[in-house]
């Protein structure tokens, strides 16, 4: 209980910003007494997470002091272990990027290798974490990886990766744990990017966030939660087959989303990956009767403009054939140039905020 009091105060804070807000508002928004949100305050002043921003007029007495979150008082480390490429960010608790490193990534190398590689780009951002912070408590409070699915996010074990075979029970959290010496969360990378967007915006509703990259894949937040299934294997958005004869795809398979939509890609056909990949997004709304599609990833990057008309028309053509009323609003993924990474450091902040990354 302490705890979660703590993380309430801790959110507000967070929410507030530099304008900060004062103990009776804490007291009134989290419906702990005053004398609780004091004590709290205390304790976050002493371990350096909040500070005085101040003071504000009030309406009746003496005016009122207001705190703040100290942002930089302690970081995360967020890791998206892509096919080809390893990122490492460095965020602090406002979730703003302090450092960043990007490197090139063999995933099909022994195991070993690339835990190595990922330990050593922790720890070269981690040096970014000023070293005066760093006395009041642990600089970095832990590491959250991002990495292609399935997997079981639980215990930070991966399962069969489409391509990659050999990392099918490979306990990646424990093996990085022992390399940093930092707690480690491991989930998907559509998982990771798509809790970073739903921390960002609690009025979020539900969505899809459909990642085109080396592969595809999908985060799925229901309910205002991400949504993994009950044996975390929700999301393998790419494998859902649109035709029956189509070519193989990498998981066995043949006529998968992402067999598709990577061959238009291969063939400098923009517009059919993004009609692909439309497909597979109508088929997502109108079975789970989502609120919004959001897309993200390398490939859609390259080519925003033309890959949100593409599936807004494939979605606006399905809404208008069936009568569904107004079609769900397409958009490209924002709040940083690294959403996956920036999504795996929330899976060590949110749970300090008191935001499941359940």
């Amino acid at each position: 209980m302490r705890h979660h009091n703590a993380a309430l105060v801790l959110d507000l804070l967070r929410g507030a910003g530099g304008d900060g807000i004062s103990r009776l508002e804490l007291a009134e928004r989290t419906g702990l007494t005053p004398q609780a949100v004091s004590k709290i305050t205390a304790r976050l002043r002493a371990e350096g997470l909040a500070t005085e921003a101040g003071r504000r007029a009030s309406t009746g007495g003496k005016p009122r002091t207001v705190l703040r979150l100290v942002p930089h008082a302690r970081h995360a480390v967020g890791l998206h272990l892509d096919r080809d490429r390893l990122t490492a960010v460095l965020v602090d608790l406002a979730g703003t990027p302090v450092a960043v490193r990007t490197a090139p990534l063999d995933f099909g190398a022994p195991a070993a290798e690339v835990v190595a590689g990922a330990a050593d780009a922790v720890a070269e951002v981690s040096a970014a974490v000023p070293v005066a912070w760093a006395e009041g408590g642990p600089a970095v409070l832990g590491v959250g990886v991002a990495v292609p699915g399935p997997l079981d996010h639980r215990d930070g074990v991966l399962h069969r990766v489409t391509g990659f075979p050999q990392w099918d029970g490979f306990p990646l959290r424990e093996a990085l744990a022992s390399r940093t010496g930092l707690p480690v969360s491991v989930d998907k990378d559509t998982n990771a990017a798509a809790l970073g967007l739903a921390l960002r915006d609690p009025d979020a509703g539900d969505f899809a966030y459909l990642h085109l990259g080396t592969g595809l894949g999908a985060g799925l937040v229901l309910g205002g939660a991400l949504h993994r299934g009950a044996r975390t294997g929700a999301g393998e958005f790419g494998h859902q087959t649109l035709q029956l004869d189509g070519p193989p795809c990498g998981c066995g398979g043949r006529g998968c989303v992402e067999a598709l939509c990577l061959a238009a890609v291969e063939r400098g056909d923009v517009a059919e990956s993004a009609r692909v990949l439309g497909a597979g997004a109508a088929n997502l709304v109108a079975l789970l009767d989502i609120d919004r599609v959001v897309l993200g990833g390398r490939t859609v990057a390259a080519h925003e403009d033309a890959y949100v008309r593409g599936v807004r028309a494939v979605i606006e053509e399905r809404a208008r054939r069936e009568g569904a009323g107004s079609p769900v609003p397409v958009a490209v993924a924002g709040g940083g140039d690294h959403p996956v990474a920036e999504g795996a450091a929330q899976l060590v902040l949110g749970p300090l905020f008191g935001r499941t990354t359940e």
